[in-house]
């Protein structure tokens, strides 16, 4: 178990001098954090990992010789260790996070140095006490043909799902359990800016129901999984028996922009039809005060649980409220959904 006192040992590793500096400099400011190496390439990474023994190593994806894909391979099965990515707007970090990364988080734009230590300090005080979860040895069978039937009731079900830390991989294993004609859902996900399209792009590819970046104003409905974008908050804006989504940028909700909460409390306060809250793995408790509104509301909700959690934090949060129904793992989330969905009439 992870001590929340002890200071959290980093290798820093980066083939850019300039960014290596700024990186190790930026995150030694924290107290909880102690530097204890640096590499310049995945090769040099390797060969310092058993010799300074981080607890977190923070790594770049575009590197000369062995990439950071390459460099996740041959870390992982020996010192299943968390990483958190420093990446450009690049579709690699998907796989990386697949292939076992933690996070990750945007490299900086000029002028945006300090934004970019405060999120990576974050993201590696998250990571110090994740679990390190590697991708499935073998293929999840998906759903070929629709298991929810034409039940008109199902027209009028709106699915809501907030994730943050190690959600990426855990969301698409449960969208590419569901059917193609699930009812419509909502997706919030936290993630910098750029990548959100990029990532909605992915699931639509593995999955069986339509994933898109919500616009303002998008209608939902069954068959399709709107995404909240980067920098926007997501909102559900009922119309008679109506359904559209609201993305406007606005404050901050519980710290976040898209945040789960601020989704939550619009399906508690808007849906009138049947609801369902869904909250995954992730660091801190954005939406867990949402959840348990939605399920005041009449919602079902589900939490995910802490042996599969990557960071159980927002899950954890909600159960402790009273607002999680039932508990399961990202592998079984979606089998307790449809469940649910078939008992609808």
């Amino acid at each position: 178990m992870w001590s929340m006192n002890k200071t959290i040992r980093v290798l820093v590793v980066d083939d850019s001098v300039l960014a290596r500096t700024m990186i190790t400099q930026g995150l030694a400011k924290s107290p909880r954090i102690e530097i204890v190496g640096t590499a310049f390439n995945a090769v040099d990474a390797l060969s310092k990992v058993a010799q300074v023994k981080p607890d977190v190593i923070t790594s770049d994806i575009e590197m000369p010789g062995m990439n950071g894909m390459e460099f996740l391979k041959k870390l992982l099965p020996k010192y299943p260790l968390p990483v958190i990515l420093v990446s450009s707007l690049n579709l690699r970090v998907f796989d990386a996070l697949s292939a076992g990364a933690v996070d990750f988080v945007r490299k900086p734009e000029p002028g945006q140095n300090e934004v970019f230590i405060t999120a990576l300090t974050q993201k590696v005080i998250a990571a110090a006490g994740a679990k390190v979860r590697r991708a499935p040895a073998s293929p999840v069978a998906v759903p070929t043909a629709p298991l929810l039937g034409a039940k008109p009731s199902l027209d009028q079900v709106i699915i809501g799902l907030g994730a943050s830390t190690g959600g990426t991989e855990a969301t698409l294993e449960v969208l590419k359990r569901l059917p193609a004609d699930i009812p419509g859902m909502l997706i919030v996900q936290h993630m910098p800016t750029g990548f959100t399209g990029m990532y909605a792009d992915r699931l639509n590819r593995q999955c069986q129901m339509e994933v898109r970046e919500a616009k303002n104003g998008d209608e939902i409905h069954r068959g399709l999984a709107l995404l909240a974008p980067a920098d926007y908050q997501m909102r559900v804006v009922r119309s008679g028996t109506r359904y559209t989504v609201s993305c406007a940028q606005g404050e901050k909700v519980s710290g976040h922009r898209p945040s789960v909460d601020a989704l939550f409390f619009s399906m508690a306060e808007q849906v009138r039809c049947k609801m369902v809250g869904i909250i995954m793995t992730g660091m801190g408790r954005d939406g867990a005060d949402g959840l348990l509104q939605m399920r005041k509301a009449g919602a079902f909700t589900i939490g995910q649980d802490k042996e599969s959690c990557v960071v159980y934090g927002m899950p954890m949060v909600a159960h402790n409220i009273g607002a999680v129904q039932i508990q399961a793992s990202c592998e079984n989330i979606a089998s307790v959904l449809l469940r649910q969905l078939n008992t609808l009439h």
